[in-house]
């Protein structure tokens, strides 16, 4: 059921729960959902008790839990745990209210209840806007300091907690390996960065808390500083330099060239991060977990979009458009593994056939039909303008791939059949096989080329966006030139579950 600010029925229940909390009868008002998430539902109202005390709160609310008996509830509950033992370790984090699951009414499912913290947490704002110029480039160093005080929570705090809310510890290469392979068509990319993950993993001694999403986005800043660390559902047992590699990921800069979230450097990360704990990262280490993050994100984009495919979801178009994110991956992970990005060249991509079906394009027409979303956009109330941009980012998709698409799949079928292979799931599985050399000239034409095309209808301004500063190096960055070249086109790959490899082990380190 979704409920709107004015829903009377969410507003009583939220005052008994609060006022349950508290001790003492209360009221709610200014009750809105939050623009916010693509798994769980927020929002923010404020609740006053008769002797004239305000609150400002914040719900998390996760209405796919409909059986507490389940496992599922648990991760709320570890959240709130997560949160409690945070705060008390000196991580800057909201005071946990109440946590529950119900089975029936408005709060059906898990749901938190905490401090609501003022702040800006969207990632655009925070990188352009002139009132966050002065701190910026101190957040590196703060982000460091934090992820050093959540390294040190202690982890039987979550045991006590209650049944079920204890961290786990998995391997989270063979983890997120046998997402892929159960998951998603093979990629060819994906299958090359497993092969190098598995072949130079470091050793750890340290296994902490690891919060598991902390990143530009997930933080409350001000142009103070940090105010709060938020959505901790992903927190687990791990090395933490999974946390700072997450952090680093290009995904999470937005545009940005620095690679600490935009902000700044790894030397003003690693030094907050050492100032806090003592411990000083290793940068060969943290760049493994970046790898490692971009090829995690790249399956998390597959698993969301698979989620929008299935009933009962209120936000599927979202969803189904984060999938389209994995040629951001895919061309990330280029730089990552030092390959050269493809360079498409199409002088005339309808060909010199007239179009059959006249003037205009298809594509003309849905670039009409999105700009008209872009202007009534900034009328509609704050749900519906963000998912109205959704609506028009998905229709530049589509008009790019209407235009595109038929001249770059003939393209890269004729350079799969070159080489011999039906499709780029056979390529993949040959790779995984090992018999099939990624680092060959040939294959790797292909690879690349099925990411350039990808990419170019995904997100075409994606590879434009400013390298990372030369001091800060991690990899070779290759830069796409030329007045002529025009980055285009998207080959589509649909599940093919007879592809799949049966085994969901990551490869094994070669000799």
């Amino acid at each position: 059921m979704t409920h709107t600010a004015t829903d009377p029925d969410l507003a009583d229940v939220l005052a008994a729960r609060v006022g349950t909390a508290l001790g003492a009868p209360c009221t709610v008002t200014g009750l809105q959902r939050v623009t916010a998430g693509a798994s769980r539902a927020t929002w923010a109202f404020d609740a006053a008790t008769a002797d004239g005390r305000r609150h400002a709160l914040i719900l998390r609310h996760d209405p796919s839990v409909s059986d507490p008996s389940g496992d599922e509830p648990d991760e709320m509950a570890r959240e709130a745990a997560a949160l409690t033992e945070a705060r008390r370790s000196g991580v800057t984090v909201p005071e946990v209210l109440t946590e529950n699951s119900e089975t029936t009414g408005p709060l059906a499912g898990s749901y938190l209840i905490m401090a609501r913290v003022d702040g800006e947490a969207l990632p655009q704002r925070l990188l352009r806007d002139d009132a966050y110029a002065p701190i910026r480039t101190r957040l590196p160093y703060l982000m460091g300091r934090e992820l050093a005080r959540i390294h040190l929570m202690e982890p039987s705090a979550f045991t006590d907690a209650g049944a079920g809310v204890g961290l786990s510890f998995d391997d989270p290469l063979e983890e997120i390996y046998g997402r892929y392979v159960t998951t998603m068509t093979p990629r060819p990319i994906l299958d090359a960065a497993f092969r190098r993950l598995a072949a130079t993993r470091p050793s750890t001694d340290r296994i902490t808390v690891v919060h598991g999403d902390f990143r530009n986005g997930n933080l409350l800043i001000s142009p103070d500083g940090i105010e709060a660390v938020l959505d901790w559902e992903l927190v687990h047992l791990g090395d933490p330099m999974e946390d700072l590699g997450w952090l680093c990921c290009r995904t999470w800069r937005f545009g940005a060239p620095d690679p600490v979230g935009g902000f700044g450097s790894r030397d003003e990360l690693f030094r907050g991060y050492t100032d806090e704990s003592g411990v000083t990262p290793n940068p060969d280490t943290v760049a493994w977990w970046e790898l490692f993050a971009t090829v995690r994100w790249a399956v998390i984009c597959q698993m969301q979009a698979d989620r929008g495919d299935g009933p009962g979801t209120d936000n599927s178009m979202e969803l189904l458009a984060i999938g389209r994110r994995i040629a951001e991956c895919e061309h990330d992970l280029l730089e990552l593994l030092g390959w050269q990005p493809y360079v498409l060249h199409l002088d005339d991509p309808t060909g010199s056939f007239p179009d059959l079906f006249d003037i205009p394009t298809s594509a003309d027409l849905i670039s009409a039909v999105r700009d008209f979303l872009r202007t009534t956009a900034s009328d509609a109330d704050p749900t519906v303008a963000y998912r109205t941009k959704v609506a028009g980012h998905i229709l530049g998709i589509c008009a790019r791939e209407a235009e595109l698409g038929d001249t770059l799949r003939t393209q890269h079928r004729e350079l799969l059949h070159r080489n011999g292979y039906r499709d780029d799931a056979e390529l993949a599985l040959q790779i995984r096989a090992d018999a099939a050399d990624a680092d060959d000239p040939a294959i790797r034409e292909v690879i690349t080329h099925a990411i350039a095309a990808r990419l170019a209808v995904a997100n075409p301004r994606h590879h434009r966006s400013p390298p990372r500063a030369p001091t800060d190096p991690v990899g070779p960055l290759a830069h796409v030139v030329g007045d002529r070249t025009r980055e285009v086109g998207r080959q589509r790959f649909r599940h093919a579950s007879s592809l799949r490899s049966s085994s969901a082990q990551p490869p094994t380190r070669r000799s």
